[in-house]
C-alpha cells in the first residue's frame, strides 16, 4: 500500500467504505495572522479589574469601569480605540507601588479680571473651561476651576484649594509614580484662545512623582499567550529592560511567539537625545512625545494601536503619514525641526510631524536598535517594519509546515517511495521552501528570488538523521523613505 493513511488502520477486514478527511492541502497560500494587542498601565484602586491578569477588553468606557476613570489606562484605551477599534484587544492593569509618590504641580492666580470671559485649562491635553466675571475675586476663581476639575472624573489629577481665599489651585496625580511628572498642565492651547484681561496664571509643573510599578507581575501574567503589539507606558530602565528580556525570549526559536513594545516619552530634545542613546533593544521603540498637552502613555496605545492595525493589512509598508487619532500636538514653537528628528531617529526615537490643520501623524517609527553585541553600529534592526515582516515569515512558515507535514516520515533524495508515501526529502522541502518564497514576494514581502534559491539550505543533520535543518535567507523588502533628486539646471 502505498498511500500513507492516517486513520484508516492497514489490517481492516470488514467490508465497507471507510473515508477519511486530510485537511493538509486544504490551505493554499500565505497565511492570514491576526494581530493581539496588549495595553499595560496602572489603575485605580475603585477599578474592578484583577490586578496583573489579562482582561479582554472591548471600549474605552469598559475600561473605565475596569481600571477606573481617570486612571492612565482608561486614558490609554481612549487612544487605542479611536485609532483602532478592530485588533483584539487586552489589558494588564498594575497597581501602583506602595512606596511611589504621586507628582503635585498647581496653578495661581493673580491679577484681577477687568472683563468677562472664559477661561481655558488644559489639563493632560483635556480641557476645562470656567467662566469669569469682570472684577470677580480671585478665591472664587480659584475654587471653581478646582470643582470643574473634580467635576471631570476622566482627568488623571485631583484638584483643591487651600482655603476660601486661597488663589492657589494644587493638582495631584491620582496615580503614584514617575508617571505624573509627564502630565501637562497649560492655558489656552487653542488658537484663538487667551485669559480674560488683567487675570494672570502662574503654573508650576507636576513634579515630584516617584517609583514606578514593578513589572515582574505582569511579564508572569502573560504567560504564554502572544501579544503581537504591546503599549508600554513606562521608559525607565527597570521596566523597559523587564519588557526586554521577556521579549527577547518570546522572540527565540523555542517559544516564537515575539511581540513588539511602543512607549512614548516627553522632554526636550537633548534628554529624549539621552534616553534613546541609553537603550538598544530592537523589540522596543520609544515615540517623542515632546512637549504636547498629551501625556506619553497616550501617545504609547495611539502608536501601538495605528501598528496593530496597519502592521495586519501590510507588515512591509512604512508607517509614515498616518494619523495619530486625537493627540494634540505641540504648539508651533515647540514643534521640532527636521534637524532635531534626524538626530532622534538617529538615537533611536521615533518621531512624528504636525500639519497645519493640526493634525499629529507618524513621521518615522524606529526601534532603539543601534549596535550589536560588540558595540559596532549595525541598522540591522533599525526599523520596526524589518521585525514585524520577519516575525510574519517565520510563523507563515512554520504554519505551513505544520500544517502539511506534521507526521511525516524523513528520507534522502532519491529514495524510492511510492506516491501517496508520507514522505518528506530535503530537495522536496526545498522545494516547498522556493514556493512559500514565490507566495511571500506576491504579497510584497520580499524580492530577490535568484538569491534566494542560491543561498537556500535544506538538508539532514549530520548528527540525527531524523531532524531536516534549513537556511532560509530571504531579502526583505525595504521601504520608500527618503526621496533625493538633483536639479541639473540650464541657463
Amino acid at each position: 500500500m502505498a498511500v500513507s493513511f492516517n486513520e484508516v488502520p492497514s489490517s481492516l477486514l470488514t467490508p465497507g467504505f471507510f473515508g477519511e478527511f486530510d485537511k493538509s492541502q486544504a490551505v493554499s497560500g500565505p497565511g492570514v495572522m491576526p494581530y493581539r494587542a496588549l495595553l499595560i498601565g496602572q489603575m485605580l484602586a475603585t477599578g474592578t479589574a484583577p490586578p496583573e491578569e489579562p482582561t479582554r477588553i472591548y471600549s474605552a468606557d469598559e475600561v473605565g469601569k475596569l481600571a477606573g476613570r481617570g486612571s492612565m489606562l482608561h486614558g490609554m484605551a481612549k487612544r487605542h480605540f479611536a485609532a483602532n477599534s478592530y485588533t483584539e484587544t487586552w489589558m494588564i492593569a498594575v497597581e501602583d507601588d506602595p512606596s511611589g509618590q504621586p507628582a503635585t504641580g498647581s496653578v495661581t492666580f493673580g491679577g484681577q479680571p477687568t472683563e468677562a470671559g472664559t477661561l481655558n485649562l488644559y489639563i493632560a491635553g483635556a480641557r476645562i473651561r470656567v467662566g469669569i466675571t469682570s472684577g470677580q475675586s480671585l478665591g472664587p476663581i480659584a475654587t471653581a476651576v478646582a470643582a470643574a476639575i473634580t467635576a471631570n472624573p476622566d482627568l488623571p489629577v485631583t484638584a483643591v484649594v487651600d482655603g476660601e481665599d486661597s488663589t492657589i489651585v494644587t493638582f495631584t496625580a491620582k496615580h503614584a509614580g514617575l508617571c505624573g511628572n509627564a502630565i501637562d498642565v497649560r492655558a489656552n492651547y487653542q488658537t484663538g484662545e487667551a485669559s480674560p484681561t488683567g487675570l494672570t496664571l502662574t503654573f508650576e509643573a507636576m513634579s515630584g512623582g516617584t517609583a514606578n510599578p514593578e513589572l515582574d507581575g505582569v511579564v508572569d501574567a502573560m504567560g504564554d499567550e502572544q501579544y503581537h503589539i504591546i503599549a508600554l507606558p513606562f521608559t525607565d530602565a527597570t521596566s523597559i529592560d523587564a519588557i526586554d528580556t521577556e521579549l527577547r525570549d518570546r522572540w527565540g526559536p523555542l517559544r516564537q511567539i515575539e511581540g513588539f513594545a511602543f512607549s512614548g516619552a516627553r522632554g526636550d530634545a537633548a534628554g529624549l537625545g539621552e534616553l534613546g542613546g541609553s537603550l538598544n533593544s530592537e523589540f522596543v521603540s520609544i515615540m517623542d512625545a515632546g512637549a504636547c498637552p498629551m501625556p506619553p502613555w497616550e501617545f504609547a496605545a495611539s502608536v501601538a494601536a495605528v501598528a496593530a492595525y496597519y502592521g495586519e493589512i501590510d507588515r512591509g509598508r512604512p508607517f509614515q503619514t498616518l494619523e495619530l487619532s486625537g493627540l494634540l500636538g505641540p504648539v508651533k514653537k515647540d514643534r521640532r525641526t527636521q534637524a532635531q528628528r534626524n538626530q532622534l531617529l538617529q538615537a533611536g526615537i521615533s518621531t512624528f510631524v504636525v500639519n497645519t490643520d493640526g493634525t499629529v501623524r507618524i513621521d518615522r517609527l524606529v526601534t532603539t536598535y543601534k549596535e550589536n553585541e560588540f558595540g559596532v553600529s549595525d541598522p540591522s534592526y533599525q526599523d520596526v517594519n524589518t521585525l514585524l515582516i520577519l516575525g510574519y515569515l517565520r510563523w507563515d512558515f512554520r504554519s505551513m509546515w505544520l500544517r502539511k507535514y506534521p507526521r511525516h516520515k524523513l528520507a534522502n533524495d532519491g529514495t524510492r517511495f511510492g506516491t501517496g508515501q508520507a514522505i518528506i526529502t530535503p530537495k522536496l522541502a526545498k522545494a516547498e521552501s522556493i514556493a512559500k518564497f514565490r507566495e511571500w514576494e506576491e504579497i510584497g514581502l520580499v524580492e530577490n528570488a535568484e538569491q534566494f534559491k542560491r543561498d537556500l539550505v535544506c538538508e539532514r543533520n549530520a548528527s540525527d538523521p531524523n531532524r531536516l535543518d534549513f537556511i532560509l535567507p530571504p531579502d526583505l523588502i525595504n521601504q520608500l523613505r527618503v526621496t533625493a533628486a538633483q536639479f541639473q539646471f540650464r541657463r
